[in-house]
C-alpha cells in the first residue's frame, strides 16, 4: 500500500549513501516522492545512474556522486559536491554497510572479521556525519538518520563484527543527539530486521542448501518468529526513516526504532 506522503520534504535535500538495488533505492524514492532532490552515494557507481533516473522520474533533482565512505576525503567531497549541485543539505541517511563474508569458515572469535564493518559502519558513518554537520548548522537544523539493524538485540556469530559497529553507531548516535540538539539537529536510529531482497534472500538459500530444505521454508520459519509474521520489504523500512527525515518527527532525537515485524519488543 502507498501511503500519500508529497510535501512533507518539499525544498529539502537529502544525502543518502549506500545506494544499491534494495534499501538505499527504496529510502531515495521515498525521500523523493515526499519532495526532496536527493545526492545519491555508494562505492559502485553502476546502481547510481538508475536510481537518480527514477528520482528524476518523480520529478525530482538527483545527483549521482559515487563515495566510499571509510575514505574521510571522500566524505567531505560527497557534502561539498552536494551543496554545490542541490543548494543545501537537510538530511543525512547513513545506510552505507559492510558486513563479514558469511561464507568464510568462522571456527570461532576472529577479531579480523570486524575490522571492515566497524571502518565503514561506525567510521564511515560517522565521519560522512562530521562532514554534514556545518552545513545542518547553518541551515538551521536538520535530521540524521543511522540505518542499524536487528542484529544489535540478537546478534549471530557469523555476523558479530557488523553487530557490535552498529551497537556502536546506535550509542555515537544517542551522544550526538546530545551534542547537536542546541543546534535543531536530530540524530536518529532505524533499525530493520530481515529485509526480503537480494541479499538476505542469497543468504537464505544458504542456509537451505546447508540444511537440505527449500528456501521458502526458511523464509516462513523466521517470519514465524515476528509478531507479525512477515518479513518487510525495503520499501516498508523506508516508512520509517521518512518520518525521522520530516518534521513529523521534529521534537524526536536519540532513538532507536525497531522495524522489525514485532521481532524485538520493547
Amino acid at each position: 500500500m502507498q501511503v500519500e506522503t508529497t510535501g512533507l520534504l518539499d525544498g529539502r535535500v537529502a544525502i543518502v549513501s549506500g545506494v544499491g538495488p534494495g534499501l538505499g533505492r527504496s529510502i531515495a524514492l521515498t525521500l523523493a516522492r515526499a519532495g526532496a532532490d536527493v545526492a545519491l552515494a555508494a562505492r559502485r557507481p553502476e546502481p547510481l545512474t538508475d536510481v537518480a533516473a527514477a528520482v528524476e522520474g518523480l520529478g525530482r533533482r538527483a545527483a549521482v556522486i559515487p563515495t566510499d565512505v571509510a575514505d574521510p576525503a571522500q566524505c567531505d567531497r560527497l557534502v561539498a559536491e552536494t551543496v554545490d549541485r542541490l543548494g543545501r543539505v537537510d538530511v543525512l541517511v547513513n545506510n552505507a554497510f559492510s558486513e563479514e563474508d558469511w561464507h568464510d569458515p568462522f571456527d570461532g572469535f576472529d577479531p579480523n572479521r570486524w575490522r571492515e564493518p566497524i571502518a565503514v559502519n561506525l567510521f564511515g558513518s560517522l565521519g560522512l556525519t562530521q562532514a554534514v554537520v556545518p552545513h545542518l548548522r547553518a541551515a538551521g537544523g536538520g535530521s540524521v538518520i543511522m540505518i542499524t539493524t536487528l542484529s544489535v538485540k540478537n546478534p549471530v556469530p557469523l555476523l558479530a563484527g557488523y553487530a557490535a559497529s552498529k551497537r556502536a553507531l546506535t550509542t555515537a548516535a544517542q551522544v550526538m543527539a546530545r551534542e547537536l540538539g542546541p543546534h535543531q539537529i536530530r540524530v536518529n536510529c532505524v533499525a530493520p530486521g530481515h529485509i526480503r531482497g537480494g541479499s538476505l534472500d542469497e543468504y537464505f538459500a544458504w542456509i537451505a542448501e546447508r540444511r537440505g530444505v527449500d528456501v521458502d521454508t526458511v523464509a516462513a520459519e523466521i517470519a514465524s518468529m515476528n509478531a507479525l509474521p512477515h518479513l518487510a520489504t525495503p520499501d516498508e523500512i523506508a516508512g520509517a526513516v521518512l518520518f525521522f527525515a520530516s518534521d513529523l518527527s521534529r521534537v524526536v532525537t536519540g532513538q532507536a526504532l525497531d522495524v522489525n515485524c514485532g521481532r524485538t519488543l520493547g
